[in-house]
């Protein structure tokens, strides 16, 4: 089963990789990594996607857990959240084809965000099947360049993630 789990660290050099090496060491495989400052630019939090049961999933939170500069681990698969990923799909076009492309992107929200002669960048924010589905319609077309950020969540509703002294 894939789960969403959100890190809070405290904001220092080396961090990232500390973890990511827990992670190669333990054999866990990181599907999807996220990284960026919150509110609070002492901590930072760290969005992991991994595939495991719930044996696995609990060794992951052990371990990450004894990692001295992780403040808080939550894993957001047990709760209800949102969460998304974007992508930068640089696709193959001409005159020919771009209204159908075009038409493709109203379909499924995307954005087209850079137009060239030969060529779209469209951006799309969603959850990772939309994305993997509109990826595949644009195959046929010729997808020149793609580029994935690591999925992010948040809990819905009024739970939030606070560090261990909130």
């Amino acid at each position: 089963m894939e789960h969403v789990i959100s890190v809070l660290v405290e904001n220092r050099p080396g961090v990232l990789a500390h973890i990511a090496g827990m992670f190669s060491q333990r054999g866990y495989n990181i599907d999807s990594l996220a990284v960026g400052e919150t509110m609070d630019s002492t901590l930072s939090r760290i969005t992991v996607v991994a595939r495991g049961d719930d044996r696995v999933i609990g060794q992951i939170i052990k371990q990450l857990g004894k990692i001295v500069d992780v403040v808080r681990i939550v894993d957001l698969a047990e709760k209800q959240h949102v969460s998304r990923e974007l992508v930068l799909v640089k696709v193959a076009c001409d005159n020919k084809n771009r209204p159908e492309i075009m038409q493709l992107c109203d379909i499924f929200r995307a954005r087209i965000i850079d137009v060239g002669h030969t060529s779209l960048v469209i951006e799309v924010v969603g959850e990772p099947g939309k994305i993997s589905a509109l990826v595949e319609l644009f195959k046929p077309f010729g997808i020149l360049e793609i580029c994935r950020t690591g999925r992010v969540g948040v809990f819905r509703g009024e739970k939030i993630l606070k560090s261990r002294n909130d």
